[in-house]
C-alpha cells in the first residue's frame, strides 16, 4: 500500500561522562588527575533515498535513536563518540514537529542530507580541573543529555502537473493514455486510491510528469470523502489539467463540478488555486447534442422549433474562457484532442518557473533548547593573545546547536548578543579581527 503519512519519534546520542581517577604508578604513589573526557553522543539526521518513494518502512519501525557517547577512562581514555543514525526518506517528504505542525525541513530540491539533532557534548574528565589549589579533583563534568522529537512525516508528491476532478471523470484512463503509468481503472468510484505518477512523452519537446489525485468531492478539504488525505500531493505542481465529465454520464452538470472542485483547491491552500489551469472536457464521444424539436405549428401552418440547446463544450467555453481558462474537447478512450492539449500544458511549463516548490521551515529544534542561568566567564588570554568564553551555560548552548546550519548559527549569533557576552568582549577592548575562542571553537570578531 501506497503510504505518505508517518509518525515517529527521534531521539539523539546522550554524551558520555567523563571519568575521574589518578595516576597510580609504581614510584608515584600520589599521581594526578588522569580521567578521560566522555564521548560526543550520535546526532540524527535525515538523507534523501532516491530509490524510495513511500513512507511504508515508517509504518513498522517508529522509533530511531543515535547511540550514547561512553564515558571517558582512565590514562586520560577518551571515550567511544556515539554512532550518528541516518534516517532515509523519499525526496519531496517534509518534516514537521508532531504537536505544532510547523514544518522543521522540506526534503527536496538542494536539501539533500539534514541534521535535526546534535548529539550531546562528553563531559570533561577530572584532568581538566587540576588546579595549583586543587590538585586531585573529584569531580567530572557529566555529558550532555539526549533530545527527542516526535515528527510527522508527509510525502508530498514531485510532479509537474496535477489532474484533479470528481470521482469517474476519467483521470486513471487520461493518464493510462499519456504516459507509461497503469492506474487501476474500473467504473466505480475511488477506483483511485493512491497517487499515480506519470511521465509525458514529447516528440518535439522535454516531457513533464503528472500525478492523478484521487477524486476529490465537496469537503474534500475539511476531510470528508478521500480527497483530504491527497490533497497534499498537488502542492508542488506548477500546473493543474482539470478533468469534466462533459457528457454528464451521472447525471452531474459540468460546470458545477469544476466550481465545486476549485472551491475545494480554495479552501485547502489558496495558492494552489492561483496555479495556471487547463479544463479537460472528456467523454466528447459520448455526448448527445440536443437538437431542436417541433414544438408547434404558427396561423401560416409552419412548424416551430424549440430553441437549439447549447452543448456541453459550448457551455464550459463560454463560462470558463473569459476567467482566462483554456478549454480542451477530449476523449481519454479513443484519444482524441490529447495532443493538443499536452502541447500547450508543455507550452505552460515552458513559460514558468522552473524552481521547484519547497516549503519553508516553521519550527527550529534548536529555539527549544532550555534555557540555562549557569555562570560563564568572559576573559581575555595574553599569552595566547585570544578572548576566551567558557562556562556551563556555553557549553550547553553549543551541545544543543548545529553552528553548520544558517538557522543554528544565526541562533549562535543571538544567544552570545542577548546574554552580554558582546557587550562583556567590547568591554574588555576587543577589536576586529581578534579571535575568541568558546572550548574547542575559534571565531573572528567582526562587528554587525
Amino acid at each position: 500500500m501506497f503510504a505518505d503519512r508517518a509518525k515517529i519519534y527521534i531521539r539523539s546520542g546522550k554524551g558520555g561522562d567523563g571519568h575521574v581517577s589518578f595516576r597510580r604508578e609504581k614510584y608515584v604513589p600520589d599521581g594526578g588527575p588522569d580521567g578521560g573526557d566522555g564521548g560526543d553522543g550520535g546526532s540524527v539526521y535525515f538523507v534523501v533515498d532516491k530509490g524510495m518513494n513511500t513512507l511504508t518502512d515508517f509504518r513498522h519501525i517508529r522509533k530511531y535513536c543515535a547511540e550514547h557517547g561512553q564515558e571517558g577512562g582512565k590514562k586520560n581514555c577518551r571515550g567511544k563518540n556515539g554512532a550518528d543514525i541516518r534516517i532515509k526518506v523519499p525526496e519531496g517528504t517534509v518534516i514537521k514537529e508532531a504537536n505544532s505542525g510547523k514544518v522543521i525541513m522540506d526534503m527536496s530540491g538542494d536539501t539533500t542530507e539534514f541534521m535535526i539533532l546534535k548529539g550531546g557534548k562528553g563531559g570533561n574528565g577530572n584532568q581538566h580541573y587540576a588546579t595549583s589549589t586543587m590538585q586531585a579533583p573529584k569531580y567530572a563534568q557529566p555529558g550532555q543529555p539526549a533530545k527527542e522529537l516526535e515528527l510527522f512525516l508527509e510525502l508530498k508528491v514531485i510532479a509537474d502537473v496535477g489532474l484533479v476532478g470528481y470521482p469517474n471523470v476519467g483521470k486513471s484512463t487520461f493518464l493510462s493514455r499519456v504516459t507509461n503509468a497503469r492506474p487501476e481503472i474500473a467504473n466505480y468510484h475511488f477506483t483511485t486510491i493512491n497517487p499515480h505518477l506519470g511521465v509525458v512523452d514529447l516528440p518535439d519537446a522535454r516531457g513533464f510528469v503528472i500525478a492523478d489525485i484521487p477524486g476529490l468531492i465537496e469537503g474534500a478539504a475539511e476531510g470528508v470523502g478521500l480527497g483530504h488525505q491527497f490533497l497534499r500531493h498537488i502542492e508542488r505542481t506548477r500546473v493543474i489539467i482539470h478533468i469534466v465529465d462533459a457528457a454528464s454520464t451521472e447525471g452531474r452538470d459540468p460546470i458545477e463540478d469544476i466550481y465545486a472542485i476549485n472551491k475545494e483547491l480554495e479552501k485547502y491552500n489558496p495558492d494552489i488555486a492561483k496555479r495556471p489551469q487547463v479544463i479537460a472536457a472528456n467523454k466528447m464521444d459520448a455526448v448527445i447534442v440536443q437538437e431542436p424539436e417541433a414544438i408547434d405549428i404558427d396561423e401560416n401552418g409552419e412548424l416551430i422549433y424549440s430553441e437549439a440547446v447549447l452543448d456541453p463544450l459550448t457551455r464550459i467555453k463560454n463560462e470558463f474562457e473569459p476567467q482566462g481558462y483554456t478549454v480542451f474537447p477530449i476523449s481519454a478512450v479513443s484519444g482524441t484532442g490529447l495532443k493538443e492539449l499536452l502541447y500547450h500544458v508543455q507550452k505552460i511549463l515552458d513559460e514558468t518557473e522552473a524552481e521547484p516548490i519547497v516549503f519553508e521551515p516553521e519550527y527550529f529544534p534548536e529555539d527549544e533548547m532550555p534555557v540555562s542561568n549557569e555562570p560563564f566567564t568572559v576573559e581575555y588570554d595574553a599569552d595566547k593573545e585570544e578572548y576566551v568564553v567558557e562556562g556551563p551555560r556555553i557549553e550547553k548552548m553549543l551541545g544543543y546547536t548545529n553552528l553548520e546550519s544558517e538557522k543554528g548559527f544565526q541562533f549562535f549569533q543571538k544567544f552570545i548578543k542577548e546574554n552580554g557576552i558582546l557587550d562583556q568582549l567590547e568591554e574588555l577592548g576587543i577589536m576586529e579581527g581578534d579571535t575568541v575562542r568558546m572550548y574547542g571553537l575559534k571565531f573572528d570578531y567582526y562587528k554587525s
